[in-house]
């Protein structure tokens, strides 16, 4: 392995790392202001019990996500250097605004929140746990931002004496891609929210432990389950939609689309290699023209477009996409199930086993999504700009392995203690709230 690959895991490794945390801090920062919302509106006793534990989950999995994102910026600028030096000052203004803005309010309220509660009226309380919410995944925007630049970059220019891309219109960078690329986290993120909720509380109801309570916890959960795993759906249609026109390679790679054709079809079953597929079955006519631009004369780029180098990795493309999407669709059908049970969900014990088995279901689907996002746009790191490759750090071998086992140990701990302390509290139940 040389230092490109390593440099590559590494990054892998704590992204995905970090993203254990990130959605269920998106998801359940929602959800526990939405249970309070409840509370201050019917003044049930429950509602505010149910804001109190499953915030208490919150704030265990926010502790452990902060520390797991901070230091994956540190490695901008310790193993890509190259890409800190060409596009720093158009990344950069948009972590500093997540930072100063974002992740400074989500981090003041929640300490208003968590020490809050005997000290401030209702509705300041609750205040508080919107502006918690708020503050949550107004820094996802800005990371997503960025990300979308990188898929799509805009508004800038290169300045030759300086040999980097500067920023001439900061506005530009917000553009629909990228907005529709936070809306498809943000739903995937409330929905796996959901699922949490709802697998906790199955928990629970199989035991007959605090029936009405987690009754009432069950039903919240399922509606977000299946409200924004519809949603996903539905974002998910207008992100392909986007990446048809921005990143066809992307879209080819996803779909193992290799000629450029209008009328292309969708095949259902494909084996492919980076050279072409070699088995297709169960095509679906002009299938695929109609759903990347709403129209069977769509012409879709194949990836016989470009060199064999400059494709991205198409069959874990293809496959983590269909894996997603199968993943999507099951969250669907169980969110429905769900939703359809909520009034006697205790009476269902098949249901409530299901839906266990379905608590690790959306951190999957969302992983395999980031897959799709970021090996879909190799080998550029910013799409058709900068090359992977001229974007890493100089570095040895042996510093960037030895490193890298260093995080996969660190964080397989930090992970385990996390995980630890969600399991004890979540299978304690509001009692777990006492112990606070």
């Amino acid at each position: 392995m040389d230092v490109l690959i390593l440099s590559r895991l590494q990054f892998a490794a704590t992204i995905y790392f970090h993203f254990l945390f990130v959605p269920v801090t998106l998801g359940m920062s929602l959800i526990v202001a939405y249970m309070e919302f409840l509370y201050v509106k019917t003044d049930d006793q429950d509602y505010k019990r149910m804001a109190q534990f499953w915030g208490k989950l919150f704030l265990i999995n926010f502790a452990v996500g902060v520390v797991t994102g901070i230091t994956q910026e540190f490695q901008f600028g310790t193993n890509w250097s190259g890409y800190s030096h060409a596009v720093g000052d158009i990344f950069g203004p948009l972590l500093a605004v997540e930072a100063t803005v974002a992740f400074f309010m989500e981090s003041t309220f929640i300490g208003f929140w968590t020490f809050g509660w005997n000290k401030l009226s209702k509705k300041m309380h609750l205040f508080t746990g919107i502006m918690v919410a708020l503050g949550t995944n107004l820094s996802a925007f800005w990371i997503l931002m960025a990300s979308g630049w990188m898929q799509h970059p805009v508004g800038y220019q290169f300045n030759e004496v300086k040999n980097r891309y500067e920023l001439t219109d900061f506005f530009a960078v917000l553009q629909p891609s990228a907005w529709v690329q936070w809306l498809h986290v943000e739903f995937a993120s409330w929905a796996l929210g959901g699922f949490l909720v709802l697998g906790i509380s199955a928990y629970h109801l199989l035991r007959k432990n605090e029936v009405t309570f987690f009754q009432k916890s069950f039903r919240v959960g399922a509606a977000f389950a299946l409200l924004f795993s519809l949603g996903v759906a539905g974002m998910g249609h207008f992100h392909g939609e986007h990446v048809a026109h921005e990143q066809p390679m992307k879209l080819a790679a996803m779909e193992a689309h290799w000629e450029t054709t209008d009328h292309a079809p969708m095949y259902l079953l494909a084996w492919p290699t980076q050279e072409g597929n070699t088995f297709e079955a169960l095509p679906v006519p002009s299938l695929l023209s109609l759903m990347a631009g709403l129209d069977p004369n769509f012409v879709v780029k194949g990836l016989n477009e470009v060199p064999v180098e400059d494709r991205p990795p198409v069959l874990p493309v293809y496959l983590s996409f269909r894996l997603m999407v199968g993943l999507g669709a099951l969250m669907i059908l169980v969110g429905a199930w769900a939703v359809w049970k909520r009034k006697n969900p205790e009476e269902n014990p098949l249901l409530l086993k299901v839906l266990l088995y379905m608590i690790p279901i959306p951190w999957i689907a969302i992983l395999l999504g980031w897959t799709v996002t970021e090996l879909g746009r190799q080998p550029w790191i910013v799409t058709n700009l900068l090359r992977t490759e001229d974007a890493v750090s100089h570095l040895s071998v042996g510093q960037v392995g030895s490193t890298l086992v260093g995080f996969v140990l660190i964080y397989s701990l930090l992970g385990a203690v996390d995980w630890y302390l969600l399991a004890k509290y979540a299978r304690k139940g509001p009692d777990a709230v006492k112990e606070a």
